[in-house]
């Protein structure tokens, strides 16, 4: 399968940067680019790709806006990885809010940047390893006493199981694997669960699997 990816900064220079990358490998290619928040959202209307690769600070909406409206939509266009400069944790928090499937630094390496892509395609969700264990203190500390989100009564066991699995920070892959099922309905499920919970992405599904005590 091909990864199709819109690049969305504000910074021409970077644009094209993430592109060659991006594009010098054989099963990611890159249908558009956006300079602006507006026209990254046209954009991924228009071409309809995999991933959206998002800068958070651009004119007119910012990535955090252009992530929901992308998002956050019964017709969900795709998936978001936010790639930004800056490490603050309202930016972590506001790209997760608003759905996003992924929060990398552009400090990242090449290879680092493309397993990303070919995971959020995938369905995975992706961290940048300098945020993850502030998102996970932050979010779902240890100490608070677990409380069930709304929805989860509705979950079958089967989806109580992949709730627990995506708890535990495991790919669509792995769930498979654990469960005896296929990666095909495994995303199924993954998707079942989002909607019972009114969640945007598998890491809020994380979280909430947290909030719920599935997982230590």
């Amino acid at each position: 399968m091909t990864v199709r990816v819109v690049v969305a900064d504000d910074q021409a220079a970077i644009r094209t940067g993430l592109m060659m990358i991006l594009d010098s490998a054989p099963d990611i290619t890159v249908v558009g680019e956006a300079g602006d928040g507006l026209a990254a959202v046209a954009m991924a209307r228009q071409t309809a790709p995999d991933v959206v690769l998002m800068d958070i600070r651009m004119p007119g909406i910012d990535g955090i806006e252009a992530t929901r409206r992308i998002v956050g939509t019964p017709d969900r266009v795709c998936e978001v990885l936010v790639l930004t400069t800056f490490d603050l944790d309202e930016y972590v928090d506001s790209a997760l809010a608003a759905g996003a499937a992924g929060f990398l630094l552009k400090s990242v390496d090449a290879p680092s940047l493309l397993a990303a892509v070919r995971a959020v395609a995938r369905g995975d969700g992706v961290l940048a390893p300098e945020v993850t264990r502030r998102v996970i203190a932050r979010l779902a500390p240890p100490a608070r006493r677990p409380q069930p989100p709304a929805g989860i009564g509705d979950l079958t066991p089967r989806e109580t199981d992949v709730l627990t699995c995506l708890g535990r920070g495991m790919s669509n892959a792995e769930i498979a694997a654990a469960l005896v099922i296929t990666e095909a309905t495994t995303k199924t499920h993954v998707s079942r669960v989002l909607t019972k919970l009114g969640l945007r992405s598998r890491v809020q599904a994380a979280i909430a699997a947290q909030d719920a005590g599935l997982v230590g």
